[in-house]
């Protein structure tokens, strides 16, 4: 698998105080990573490390294949965009004259270009008003368009939905999308909100304490958040048997607990199990939350 970034054993430190502590994680190229973990778990000091904001104290990381020890970082970096914390903008300018000084900040020939990322982010028609006046959903639109404006292929979303209305958080979802499925951009998001990175990412990285806990596919989320019949019995291993022969998917977790994927037919299950001797104590329909399963995920986690 081709990997954007990649990053290795990164540790950073505020005086005493550890921020990143050994952070090691891998974004695929084409995916929308969602960067999950509660404030002040580290997602925004990776970020800045990232994009040369500050320098790690140690450990290090990939950029296109170059480290960001070698003389090349520079050149990878302006393949990146980036909106860290709130966007950086001129609030007595238009979204047009804002990303005309963008375009000089990074020496672009001519402002070519600057019709379609408005008409892109959904700002075409703000016309002569300053963004001191925008609402808050259309200042971090704006922020991405600048961050576009050199026509990056990995965009850097630091809690974009923060603060936002509802109307808000589904025209940057949207954009997110748009800029993904049709502009090939592999996407970074940090965020806490796990519900709306569920509608969104292809990937996720958990951090907790400076860490990442774990990496894992949105297939593989969704199956670790999968609906069940959580089963209590008196003997799994009977239970076991039983579902192989009726052909069911479950998972044994310990003696007397299982959790039974499909839609089994209760009447045929339990007279089955009680002709082997297995009483059904109880059962009841279990569907994780994508927040328990951040919570169980923190819970066999040591932070320092």
């Amino acid at each position: 698998m081709e990997y954007v970034l990649k990053t290795k054993e990164l540790c950073k430190n505020y005086k005493s105080f550890k921020v990143l502590k050994g952070l090691t994680m891998n974004v695929p190229a084409g995916s929308i990573y969602g960067f999950v973990g509660k404030n002040g778990a580290g997602k925004t000091t990776l970020i800045r490390l990232v994009c040369g904001l500050q320098r790690p104290d140690s450990g290090g990381f990939e950029l296109y294949g170059v480290k960001d020890t070698d003389r090349e970082i520079s050149a990878s970096r302006r393949r990146m965009g980036a909106v860290v914390e709130t966007p950086s903008l001129y609030l007595d300018m238009t979204a047009v004259d804002n990303l005309k000084q963008q375009y000089r900040i990074l020496g672009l020939p001519s402002f070519d270009g600057i019709d379609s990322l408005l008409k892109m982010v959904g700002l075409e028609d703000t016309g002569k008003k300053k963004a001191k006046n925008f609402s808050l959903g259309m200042r971090q639109r704006l922020g991405i368009a600048v961050a576009l404006c050199g026509d990056p292929d990995f965009l850097v979303l630091d809690e974009p939905i923060n603060g936002l209305d509802p109307q808000g958080i589904i025209e940057i979802r949207e954009l997110i999308l748009k800029l993904n499925r049709e502009r090939k951009i592999t996407v970074l998001i940090s965020s806490h909100i796990l519900d709306e990175l569920s509608k969104l990412a292809t990937h996720y990285g958990f951090i907790d304490g400076g860490r990442i806990v774990r990496e894992m596919s949105a297939e593989e989320l969704e199956a670790a958040c999968r609906k069940c019949i959580r089963m209590n019995v008196t003997d799994t291993s009977v239970l076991a048997r039983v579902l192989d022969d009726m052909g069911y998917e479950y998972v044994i977790k310990d003696d007397t607990h299982a959790d039974v994927y499909d839609q089994p037919n209760i009447t045929k299950l339990t007279l089955a199990l009680a002709n082997e001797k297995c009483e059904v104590i109880s059962m009841e329909e279990h569907d994780e939350s994508l927040e328990s399963f951040y919570i169980s995920l923190l819970g066999g986690s040591k932070n320092e």
